[in-house]
């Protein structure tokens, strides 16, 4: 996991590096907003507004970036053991472990406040959320646990208080993310699911690649692999959803 984490955030950095070449000597926090890069789902940052947060093995961390030259932290909360993901949706970051999914709220930026959380197995648990729903992967292996795989959906509408809608197993579902009404899943091949009904997601269609991670940018899709990062565009109507081929970086 550690090796995949690694890989993912080297990419989002990318992302990051390239979306700010043209701000040297700009301190605009609004700038930096507006133009920050975006991780996968197996990513342990997000930046929302003028804070940067991150999570270790057990903390949430808070980074002031009022002053982008100089990061200041300005918090740390506790949030359990076994921490692994981060994914900041709106107000709310969802920060997946290996017992469970942890929901915090940052209306106040500085003081994430710890909405709700749900168990689940033991298992790698990246997380990807919308307006009323979260999505969570359970992939085991010899460092994650049990051996459970499957797709879990949860009505999230109520912050304090998430229900599981639905389950669906996989093979050996790792990262995720969401674009227009469709979920794509890092399974044995890249997975596109039509998420319109929650109680039972329809698989739509595959791409023909092994990958761990995906990130998604309006209608980009890098999907992150050992082997290489390859890029689809992306296009999707109420019935329909393709995915083309552009290109290939290879590691």
């Amino acid at each position: 996991m550690r090796i995949i984490t690694i890989i993912t955030l080297l990419v989002g950095t990318l992302f990051f590096v390239s979306c700010t070449e043209n701000m040297e000597g700009s301190s605009d926090a609004a700038a930096l907003e507006g133009n920050v890069g975006q991780g996968g789902s197996l990513a342990t940052f997000a930046i929302k507004g003028d804070y940067l947060y991150t999570v270790d093995h057990a903390d949430l961390n808070v980074f002031s970036l009022k002053d982008p030259n100089t990061p200041v932290l300005v918090n740390t909360v506790w949030v359990g053991f076994e921490i692994e993901t981060l994914f900041g949706y709106k107000d709310f970051l969802y920060i997946g472990s290996r017992s469970g999914m942890f929901i915090f709220s940052i209306e106040n930026p500085e003081e994430p406040r710890n909405r709700s959380s749900v168990e689940h197995f033991t298992a790698c648990d990246p997380v990807v959320a919308n307006d009323s729903l979260a999505f969570i992967t359970l992939h085991s292996n010899s460092f994650c646990g049990n051996e459970i795989n499957q797709l879990e959906i949860y009505d999230i509408k109520d912050a304090d208080n998430p229900v599981l809608l639905s389950t669906r197993g996989l093979v050996a579902p790792k990262g995720l993310g969401l674009y227009d009404n469709y979920l794509i899943v890092c399974d044995d091949e890249i997975k596109v699911f039509d998420i319109t009904k929650t109680e039972e997601v329809t698989f739509v269609t595959s791409i023909d690649k092994e990958a761990f991670d995906v990130i998604i940018q309006n209608d980009l899709l890098i999907a992150v692999g050992y082997e290489g990062v390859y890029q689809y565009s992306l296009s999707a109507t109420k019935d329909t959803f393709s995915a083309g081929y552009l290109s290939t970086i290879n590691f």
